[in-house]
């Protein structure tokens, strides 16, 4: 029997699935079974606190941005008029990236719009994407983008362009989330028609060349290609997903090896959250084998102690190999959104304690501090070498990559707080919100000041008459085990770190469940060099303040801030070699009332230590160099 390509097997396998009835004409249901699901956007919201305050300035920024100025090279490229200024940075006119960030612009609306329970976003998406119809329309062919095709001929032709199949798939996927969360019909319909070019595209190209075409950076395509099946079920869309599951990268991994190092990190990450998809709808476990060992190969061999990875972009060490990965172009705030994205999945297929730790450590520590509160615009970077700072783009001149999935997190926050079953529900992070789970009739709040305060509260507002169980997240980090007050009297329930506390009962209107989760300091070694060391306070990575002199105004926001000049040693602060006197951080590191601050005590120079999530103007330190024990 001959060997099948690539597209040839896929097809097989499309059509043994079609005649069993599982990928049928109609919109598939999931072909695993999920152990939690999330909650609409449109069930949760969030309350007073840090992360309200972000999600309103996003949406202050968002709402601020003219939706002509970011159509302008769409219309210009279609033949039609525009009047608007063009925009700067990576939306310049002659950039070849153009065009990503109204895509990121689109998901950020409908996320947003979600989140609050306010038309106003959705209204601003709907007026895009109706613009974007209008462009489609002009072209005549299904294609869509503010770059002419002939940037994809360069790529079929082997010849330099910047990540077309970049752009489409965020423009793609902006399209989806317009559909999915407002119900834009009009968007589904932009999004099959590029999905028909795309097809037209790709069908007469051989694996060959297609794996050529793969070594240019082309983002979630096989994820936005699945999530399209999975509203349409039409089996060429997931044919044409297929196309994308680059089997250069993820044959490596589906065999348990790590091929990553010298690997672009944001490029590779988006690939994995489509074999996790495919997984979802196909059931083919090789797909899960992907994905979960992916995922432990980065979160716990490749990632600093903030849950972030890469440095300039690129994995360029071995596994646990991170103590000399430390610059000012560490932690790409794209990477973090990835991580994040595809730890929701392996979440939901196990409801394992293990992967809302880490998404607990990475949102506290990646996202939440990303964003500049005055004005809402976020970084690319997170420098982790000691005396760097925060750069936070430009409003009008940056529209980097991390610009838009910046705009994304800061849109969804609430995404990942509660999640359920048929029978109840888990709460995975401690931020006030309030949840309504109408199939319950379950109404609840969490009122809490963590971490500024070692505790939560649930309160209820609406029970059903039946038991709900209630999982409550035991951290790995809580310094010992979770106990529980239901209307002040102490429950018998406990659980240790790294598990859940269940309470299964019949809850009350008015009943208040107030959980307490010890915190304590406590250090993390470089896995490679035991005497470089971050110290944390519960999931809050700290940082030392060294001080707001002598950075240039010019040198702290946008483009001109990744230059050499800028990262020159001169510029860097000195941080001092820590001598802890004993292994316990508690001993000599010592909080300041009742604030996230704290201080070393018997250093030579003593600093003074707050959550990374709260610099915004200092220099900083979050590894140490240490002497002694």
């Amino acid at each position: 029997m001959p060997l099948l390509s690539r597209r040839e097997l896929f097809s097989a396998a499309a059509a043994a699935s079609l005649a069993s009835g599982r990928l049928a004409g109609s919109p598939p249901h999931s072909a695993v079974a999920f152990r939690a699901q999330a909650f609409p956007l449109t069930q949760v919201r969030l309350l007073d606190s840090p992360f309200l305050d972000a999600m309103q300035a996003n949406h202050g920024y968002l709402l601020g941005l003219d939706p002509d100025r970011l159509l302008h090279t769409f219309r210009l490229t279609a033949g039609l008029p525009s009047a608007a200024q063009p925009l700067g940075g990576w939306e310049k006119p002659d950039v070849e990236l153009r065009g990503h960030f109204t895509g990121h612009f689109l998901s950020a609306c409908a996320l947003m719009s979600a989140a609050g329970n306010d038309p106003v976003p959705a209204a601003r998406g709907s007026y895009v994407v109706n613009a974007l119809a209008g462009c489609q329309k002009a072209h005549a062919n299904g294609y869509l983008s503010a770059f002419p095709d002939s940037f994809f001929d360069r790529l079929r032709n082997g010849e330099k362009v910047w990540a077309p199949f970049y752009t489409l798939h965020k423009i793609l996927a902006g399209l989806l989330d317009q559909y999915t969360l407002c119900g834009n019909a009009q968007a589904l319909e932009v999004a099959t028609g590029m999905a028909g070019w795309v097809q037209r595209f790709t069908a007469p190209l051989t694996d060959a060349q297609m794996a050529g075409i793969e070594k240019v950076e082309f983002g979630g395509m096989n994820e936005v290609l699945y999530n399209l099946f999975a509203i349409t079920g039409d089996p060429a869309h997931a044919a044409l997903a297929h196309r994308f599951d680059q089997p250069a990268f993820l044959d490596p991994l589906a065999a348990g090896q790590d091929r990553l190092t010298g690997l672009h990190v944001n490029t590779n990450i988006p690939k994995v959250i489509g074999a996790a998809r495919r997984y979802e709808l196909t059931g083919e476990p090789r797909y899960r084998d992907i994905a979960l060992f992916f995922w432990r190969q980065v979160a716990l061999h490749r990632s600093y102690v903030t849950g972030g990875t890469s440095n300039g972009e690129l994995w360029r060490s071995q596994p646990d190999h991170l103590a000399s990965q430390l610059g000012p172009t560490t932690q790409e705030c794209c990477c973090t959104y990835n991580m994040l994205k595809l730890t929701r999945h392996l979440y939901a297929w196990t409801a394992d304690s293990s992967y809302a730790d880490y998404y607990e450590r990475a949102l506290m520590n990646g996202i939440a501090g990303t964003m500049n509160p005055r004005d809402g615009l976020t970084m690319y970077y997170v420098p982790l070498e000691a005396g760097y700072w925060k750069i936070f783009a430009e409003p009008l001149d940056s529209f980097w990559c991390c610009t838009g999935t910046g705009a994304e997190s800061f849109s969804k926050l609430a995404g990942a707080i509660y999640d359920h079953d048929d029978a109840g529900l888990w709460v995975n992070l401690f931020i006030p919100s309030r949840l309504e789970w109408p199939g319950k009739g379950l109404v609840l709040r969490q009122l809490t000041r963590f971490p500024q305060e070692e505790s939560t509260m649930i309160e209820f507002d609406r029970t059903p008459s039946a038991p709900v169980p209630l999982r409550i997240r035991v951290p790995a980090w809580a310094a010992g085990p979770v106990a529980a007050r239901l209307n002040g009297k102490p429950l018998a329930a406990s659980s240790q770190p790294g598990s859940y506390l269940v309470l299964n009962q019949t809850w009350r209107a008015g009943d208040r469940l107030e959980i307490r989760l010890p915190m304590s300091l406590h250090s993390a070694a470089m896995p490679d060099d035991p005497s470089t060391q971050a110290y944390l306070y519960g999931p809050l990575v700290l940082a030392g303040d060294l001080g707001t002199g002598d950075v240039p105004a010019a040198l702290r926001r946008g483009e001109a801030t990744f230059s050499p000049a800028a990262q020159r040693a001169s510029y860097r602060a000195t941080a001092p070699v820590l001598v802890p006197p004993s292994r316990d951080p508690a001993s000599w590191i010592r909080r300041s009332g009742s604030s996230l601050a704290f201080r070393t005590s018997g250093q030579e120079r003593d600093i003074t230590l707050v959550p990374l999530n709260e610099i915004v103007d200092q220099r900083y330190a979050v590894y140490w160099k240490t002497r002694g024990s």
